[in-house]
């Protein structure tokens, strides 16, 4: 290789080192090199005898009141600049935004502890002076939305920004809350017990998704994943029921087959060997019995066995009483955290590519095209929300904490506004709607071909 091309790949690494870590970057370089190399070769196979180069047409497909720059027109160096200056006025991550972090994490904490209180509450209630149906669901139903906000708040606002390195630049930070410290073996029934397993989710969300961001490669491609509904008979209404019940358990019939399929495939692609394209839920195959052992099981014994067994000296009936809170508090989990995730990327507006990004200036375009924020405000609105109403911002550089994303915000809604950009900002509820209507076929994704 030579010097310029060893110079090329450090300029590439450094550029991406602002957005993610050295090994996400290093491991995003590697698989673009062997799609470089697919490509080479597909293209000497079908190379004509004239040798005719062949320029894919570049097609944007929009509705006849758009009146935004198109992707072409975009000055994408310019736009990088801009938005590089953000990041960079806001200096070192620090003490204070450790601090936020901690505030956040106390607040879910304080949501799933008082959760459990209200269930000691219910089953002491019921034990010595017998409680009324009207009484037990009250008090049952709040304690569930409890539980169900600290397991959504530990995903979104602390799981999340510490996987992607958020912290890792505080001085003297504890190594729990570092990317390489944080949910690591046994460390996971601490600091992050889901369904998911967090090596998974990792690999699956920082590079898959955030660096494929609306591209047939991107795991969370709703209007893809979602083509076996789309293109069914399946009578329209029901394809909405089918949807809403799908809310209610996408974490465990969704989230953790496909981050550990994603996960399978990248040690598949190290070996050479042919991926899987297919869920394995079944513990009888090979994928099935790794999906039970590593990310059912661990979970759903200590949340729907070992969690209820703790109201056994109350009587039986406390515990079953607090395992059907606890079924309830994680059907709350999976609505409310499809709620304010699915929605970031899916909808009628939103842009999906056919090709891979080839600058950075391109790459911080997609992740605007391609996202849209909720409303956003105080603390503890963006903690209801996981942060997630700031998604533009996190996608443009998703290693800042999330007090980054709050002073950003502002900053680069203008630099859309200078460059021609939509800047999407809308309620959460008018989102969801949106999303669910691009689940059942009833629109599509935007679309820019041939880039």
């Amino acid at each position: 290789m030579s010097a310029i091309e060893n110079k090329a790949i450090e300029n590439l690494l450094e550029a991406r080192e602002s957005i993610m870590s050295t090994e996400e970057a290093e491991e995003l370089a590697a698989q673009e090199k062997i799609l470089k190399l697919n490509e080479e070769l597909a293209g000497k196979e079908a190379l004509p005898e004239s040798h005719q180069t062949i320029r894919p047409v570049m097609k944007e497909k929009i509705s006849s009141a758009h009146v935004y720059a198109k992707y072409e027109e975009v000055n994408k160096e310019l736009l990088q600049r801009d938005l590089e200056k953000i990041k960079a006025n806001l200096g070192p991550v620090g003490e204070e935004d450790y601090q936020h972090l901690l505030k956040l994490e106390r607040w879910g904490r304080g949501a799933t502890l008082s959760g459990f209180f209200l269930i000691y509450m219910v089953t002491s209630l019921e034990v010595s002076i017998g409680l009324s149906t009207f009484g037990f669901w009250t008090l049952g139903v709040i304690a569930a939305v409890l539980i169900g906000v600290g397991n959504v708040s530990r995903w979104a606002n602390v799981t999340h920004p510490i996987l992607h390195g958020a912290y890792d630049k505080v001085p003297n930070i504890p190594k729990e809350y570092t990317k390489s410290g944080y949910a690591r073996g046994n460390n996971r029934y601490i600091h992050w017990l889901d369904w998911i397993k967090p090596e998974a989710w990792e690999y699956e969300h920082n590079i898959m998704h955030h660096y494929h961001l609306g591209e047939d490669d991107d795991p969370d491609n709703v209007e893809k994943n979602l083509q076996w509904l789309i293109q069914s008979k399946v009578p329209m209404f029901l394809r909405y029921v089918i949807v809403y019940t799908f809310a209610a358990f996408w974490k465990p019939v969704y989230y953790a087959p496909n981050t550990l399929r994603i996960l399978e495939n990248k040690e598949r692609r190290k070996k050479r060997l042919s991926e899987i394209t297919e869920y394995q839920i079944s513990p009888f195959t090979e994928n099935g019995k790794k999906l039970w052992k590593n990310f059912y099981l661990p979970y759903a014994l200590v949340k729907f066995v070992l969690l209820p067994l703790l109201f056994l000296p109350l009587g039986t009936s406390a515990v079953f009483s607090a395992f059907l809170i606890m079924l309830m508090a994680e059907v709350y989990a999976n609505l409310h955290s499809f709620l304010v995730i699915v929605p970031n990327h899916s909808a009628d507006d939103i842009y999906q590519f056919s090709e891979p990004h080839k600058s950075q200036g391109e790459f911080y375009l997609r992740q605007i095209m391609g996202s849209v924020n909720y409303n956003t405000g105080s603390d503890f609105i963006d903690f209801l929300h996981g942060f997630l109403n700031y998604q533009i911002e996190h996608h443009l550089f998703p290693n800042t904490p999330q007090s980054f994303q709050q002073k950003m915000q502002p900053l680069v809604k203008e630099v859309c506004k200078k460059h021609n950009i939509e800047y999407r900002q809308e309620s959460v509820f008018k989102r969801i709607g949106m999303t669910i209507d691009l689940m059942v076929g009833k629109t599509k994704l935007l679309r820019v071909d041939g880039v």
